[in-house]
């Protein structure tokens, strides 16, 4: 019998969406995904199609930090990274320091069927002469504006804003992007795409190309979301997977995950499914730019209370 799909994504976590104009654009932005991407998953295509659909979505939007819009780095360059996860064929694949390219989850795809499936900045810019892709500038006007305002600083700040309303960069840091999603065949995949934090040293990984930010097996599927170094040093979507694996349920394996995080000061979200359909997100920052779709109806994170660590549906 075909299973019920499930749909979870993220556009990052901060402490700040400027007000109910900021939540209502988030959420808008957000909810169109999620119903765009249901749809495919509602007819019948893979997880995967599903989730490369949702982080291309994703990708194009400015308001969200990764490929188009995505932050400048220290000297003035935009370099992206993405990976994606099939549960169940455990298989990672990603890119690292990625530039020029409209959606660097395309090349995480390609690099699903390659015996070399983790490709750093040089790699992954052969590759895209490889396959032929157009060359695209994701820089946008406003990232621009940001980065030259901070030079003057010194780049006093250690990351970027990210677009929360308007034209106006707010304090709802921590801009990675994700999608989760579970389909009718009972298969789950993640994935994962991010500018960079902003204004690093040259060279800086982000987890986004890690399994410690992107991670799925047969049993769960978790993309995570905040300060990279904190996710990092949590290995925290491997760790909640492992926890699904070894027989907690995905919402209590998301408590202790959380629990353990906060308790070390991280700054961090994450969202994931797991094979029976549970849906859960979790944050230690105020805000987690989440929706999901379980089937029946669509929702979010986006006005959890800034006490409440975990959620499900």
């Amino acid at each position: 019998m075909p299973v019920q799909p499930k749909l979870i994504i993220h556009g990052g976590a901060g402490s700040s969406l400027q007000g109910k104009g900021g939540v209502a654009a988030v959420r808008q932005a957000l909810y169109e995904v999620v119903e765009d991407v249901y749809q495919q998953l509602a007819a019948g295509v893979s997880a995967e199609a599903a989730v490369v659909l949702g982080c291309q979505l994703l990708e194009d939007n400015p308001r969200f930090n990764a490929g188009t819009g995505s932050v400048l780095q220290s000297d003035g360059q935009i370099r992206m990274s993405a990976a994606l996860m099939s549960g169940d064929r455990q298989r990672f694949s990603g890119v690292i320091n990625v530039a020029r390219v409209q959606h660097p989850i395309d090349l995480a795809e390609y690099l699903q069927t390659s015996p070399d499936r983790v490709l750093s900045d040089q790699g992954a810019a052969e590759l895209l002469r490889e396959l032929q892709l157009p060359v695209y500038n994701p820089l946008t006007e406003l990232r621009l504006q940001e980065w030259l305002q901070e030079r003057q600083q010194n780049f006093s700040r250690t990351m970027a804003g990210v677009v929360a309303e308007g034209d106006v960069a707010s304090e709802a840091r921590r801009g990675t992007i994700g999608v989760v999603a579970l389909d009718q065949q009972g298969h789950l995949t993640v994935g994962t795409s991010t500018g960079g934090k902003g204004f690093e040293r040259i060279g800086r990984v982000s987890d986004s190309a890690m399994p410690a930010g992107n991670y799925a097996t047969g049993e769960a599927a978790i993309s995570c979301t905040g300060i990279g170094e904190d996710i990092i040093d949590e290995c925290l979507a491997a760790r909640i997977v492992v926890r699904v694996t070894d027989g907690l349920s995905l919402i209590q394996s998301f408590e202790r995950s959380f629990s353990e995080a906060q308790k070390r000061q991280r700054d961090l979200g994450a969202i994931g499914i797991d094979r029976t359909g549970a849906i859960a997100w979790g944050k230690t920052s105020e805000i987690l730019l989440a929706a999901y779709h379980d089937g029946v109806q669509v929702g979010d994170s986006l006005e959890m209370p800034v006490e409440m660590g975990c959620g499900f549906s």
